[in-house]
């Protein structure tokens, strides 16, 4: 679903993403782990479009989307959840719901779907983003990200100052979206437990460029909790 290859990018001198390629697939979950400042979330911007490449190319659904805008990206079926949520917290939850989709006609309904995935939301409608706790902030930005139907949903360390209770339900509903078949998913994570739970395949970021890289269910055998320890 996505191909990434060879793709460098740089921040004035610095060189921050060094040749890196990766492949996400139709009904898996590909984690990306590594310590804080390592690239990450360089990575899916430059996914996205937020930062341009220097090298490389892009390609997502067979076709080179690179050169693409962010929402030329997002159009083609890209849904993103930026690290720290980034809801609109004046807007109400439906609001921030019919932003996800924003290029799509007025009249298109919010999916039913969503509020199977994430109950608190329907009960909540009418609630400010703001007033919400970080948990729910958090299920928001996913259903955002997933209104408008994605092939890809890339998400930036959802359980971040998340409680457990709801690190559970965004990790069932992760495995439920992939095992649906329709979906690849790319999950980028420090929390370990959750990442191995979740993971069909994975990659380990160090200073811009991946240092290991395999199945999941190798991941204890293969040493990748020390390798992203603190």
């Amino acid at each position: 679903m996505l191909e990434i290859k060879n793709i460098n990018q740089y921040y004035g001198g610095s060189h921050i993403l060094r040749d890196v390629s990766l492949q996400t697939h139709l009904g898996k979950v590909t984690v990306l782990l590594g310590r804080n400042g390592v690239g990450k979330t360089t990575l899916l911007k430059s996914i996205m479009g937020l930062v341009p490449i220097r090298t490389g190319s892009i390609e997502f659904d067979g076709k080179p989307i690179h050169k693409a805008t962010p929402y030329e990206r997002a159009r083609a079926g890209i849904g993103f959840v930026p690290q720290g949520r980034e809801i609109f917290g004046r807007l109400t939850v439906e609001e921030n719901l019919r932003m996800g989709l924003a290029y799509k006609s007025a009249r298109t309904p919010i999916p039913a779907e969503l509020f199977e995935l994430f109950p608190v939301l329907k009960q909540m409608l009418s609630r400010r983003g703001g007033d919400l706790s970080g948990g729910q902030q958090q299920q928001l930005a996913i259903a955002r990200a997933l209104a408008a139907k994605p092939k890809l949903l890339i998400l930036d360390e959802p359980t971040e100052g998340i409680q457990p209770s709801i690190i559970k339900d965004i990790g069932r509903v992760i495995r439920m979206l992939a095992d649906r078949g329709d979906m690849a998913i790319l999950l980028v994570e420090q929390y370990y437990d959750f990442a191995q739970e979740l993971a069909d395949d994975y990659l380990v970021m160090e200073r811009g460029e991946f240092i290991a890289r395999g199945l999941g269910k190798d991941m204890e055998a293969q040493g990748v909790r020390q390798l992203v320890a603190i």
